[in-house]
């Protein structure tokens, strides 16, 4: 890591931590996002099928099989293109923390919630749940499947769609989904482009969850939120990793936050969750977690 970098990450962090609160919900004024806060963010439960997940990750730290590695501009993976790489440096260098990963899920298990008493569903109950088609779930950087895995397990109603630059590693992470048995995801290999993602995401009804883990750049960036944000909904989160990754990644964030479609966005430092429903406050919320 260069040390011009090694600073600013340094210096970001300092940051966020003299100026981030965590306040377990008190001082955020919607009702909701307070209780995003307490069930959530403040959430310590864990679920049966994590554990499964986790063993999958330590697994991969340890697999040193060769891959031929692709990268896309990410700038997460050193190396050259078509050089061979192993699993476990992939790993080590791609994969979303556990407690990043685990906070992902909570979310998802959340954003189901309200699905369960919507009144066109007719109210709360069995017959109610049965009713449920689950959340579309948009992730936006593979990698080795595990943080899919988070997304996907907490509701086999859930439809996955995620992208993978890499065709061996999108090899590696379908069979980690097979060992799971998860068979709710769809992923798609190949370099994000432009007409590719918005052609994708117009053929969905709706956006719920977004996660974007991808091409660590300001255009690109900028480029797969505003695909997203054209399919979401009042209710959506649209998840953005390594906000502060680089001054680029800084950029691109602070540009979400001014976008006039968002309303409220919270700054965890590691990622941000952008918020669409205009019923909140417009508010941006530095928090730690």
């Amino acid at each position: 890591m260069k040390k011009n970098v090694y600073l600013y990450r340094v210096s970001s962090w300092l940051k966020h931590q003299l100026t981030a609160r965590n306040t377990g919900g008190h001082g955020v004024h919607s009702p909701y996002l307070f209780e995003w806060v307490r069930m959530v963010m403040s959430d310590k439960n864990t679920y049966y099928v994590w554990d499964e997940i986790e063993e999958l990750r330590q697994e991969m730290l340890k697999d040193t099989r060769e891959l031929e590695f692709v990268d896309y501009g990410s700038g997460k993976l050193k190396g050259e293109n078509g050089e061979r790489r192993r699993v476990c440096d992939i790993a080590r260098g791609s994969l979303a923390r556990r407690k990043d990963a685990q906070l992902l899920a909570r979310l998802v298990g959340w954003l189901g919630r309200p699905l369960l008493t919507s009144p066109s569903r007719g109210g709360i109950g069995d017959e109610a749940s049965e009713d449920r088609k689950g959340l579309t779930i948009v992730e936006l950087g593979t990698s080795l499947g595990v943080t899919t895995a988070y997304l996907a397990a907490m509701d086999s109603r859930n439809k996955v769609l995620t992208y993978e630059g890499c065709p061996a590693v999108a090899e590696v992470a379908r069979a980690n989904w097979e060992k799971l048995g998860l068979s709710n995801i769809a992923c798609v290999v190949g370099e994000i482009t432009v007409d590719s993602l918005q052609l994708a995401v117009d053929r969905l009804s709706g956006i719920d969850v977004a996660f974007i883990d991808a091409n660590h750049t300001y255009e690109a960036t900028l480029t797969y939120f505003n695909a997203l944000a054209s399919r979401v909904h009042e209710k959506s989160v649209v998840v953005v990793d390594d906000i502060h990754y680089n001054e680029d990644m800084e950029k691109a964030w602070k540009a979400i936050c001014a976008d006039e479609r968002v309303t409220t966005t919270m700054d965890l430092y590691r990622m941000g969750l952008v918020f669409f429903d205009k019923h909140y406050w417009r508010k941006h919320y530095k928090m730690r977690i």
